[in-house]
């Protein structure tokens, strides 16, 4: 989602009931599994494939869950590649919707896709109809009692990153696209733990619903495709004002 507001604190709520119900396992495991196909099975030589363990531990993903997701990247269990796909949509109110995905059936995954959109009163859209209003940046995510905001400004602003905005719960570091890998390493070599290395499309101009029923058929439509099995990230250009999300969760 667009900013860094009081939704954000609603995705951390919701990614640990998605834990407790094993959902994000499967987006863990195709992670792994990209990461491996890309960079190898070995983490100690892959630093994607290393975060991607990392975050499978921090949800308690068990270890054979984990190694046969190595597997499956390296293609040592055979069956269909997993691939990297990114639809585009509009939701409700013309919401701009980007659902990356890793899935071994493009054509079951693009008809889930058309229905999911039609369904809730939106459509997909033409490749790059959509994308042009994000911008794309690399994103890294470490807890907040790691480091300092300040310390870590100066660490992160040297290796190369373009900013650092923190709360409570985690600093989020942006960079150049390019750039992500070296800020990643630099931040490790000084004995920081990631738990998220990605790139993301962050929207130039977000939009601010403050329509209750708008707002909820959006974010209806928001978790059913984070929910999508095959989904990795579902990037969008909506804020809800506070006190419709406050109305809402009430």
């Amino acid at each position: 989602m667009a900013g860094h507001n009081k939704w954000s604190k609603v995705k951390h709520i919701k990614a640990r009931v998605d834990a407790i119900k094993g959902r994000v396992f499967s987006k863990c495991a195709h992670e792994i599994a990209l990461a491996a196909r890309a960079g190898g099975g070995d983490p100690a030589a892959n630093a994607r494939l290393r975060t991607a363990i990392d975050n499978a531990k921090a949800v308690s993903m068990p270890k054979d869950n984990i190694d046969r997701a190595i597997k499956k990247g390296t293609g040592e269990l055979g069956g269909d590649a997993i691939q990297e796909v990114a639809y585009e949509g509009y939701g409700p109110a013309g919401i701009a919707f980007i659902i990356e995905m890793a899935t071994d059936n493009l054509n079951r995954a693009a008809a889930d896709m058309r229905s999911l959109f039609t369904k809730n009163s939106g459509a997909v859209a033409t490749q790059g109809s959509v994308s042009y209003q994000f911008d794309r940046k690399g994103e890294i995510r470490i807890p907040a009692n790691a480091i300092t905001e300040e310390k870590l400004l100066e660490t992160a602003i040297d290796a190369g990153a373009d900013d650092v905005q923190s709360d409570e719960d985690e600093h989020v570091i942006h960079t150049a696209p390019n750039e992500l890998g070296t800020v990643a390493n630099a931040l490790r070599s000084a004995g920081l733990t990631l738990t998220s290395e990605k790139h993301v499309s962050i929207a130039q101009n977000p939009s601010v619903v403050t329509d209750p029923v708008i707002a909820r058929q959006i974010l209806k439509l928001y978790d059913l495709l984070d929910d999508y099995p095959d989904t990795l990230n579902v990037f969008t250009n909506f804020e809800v004002a506070d006190e419709i999300l406050d109305q809402l969760a009430s």
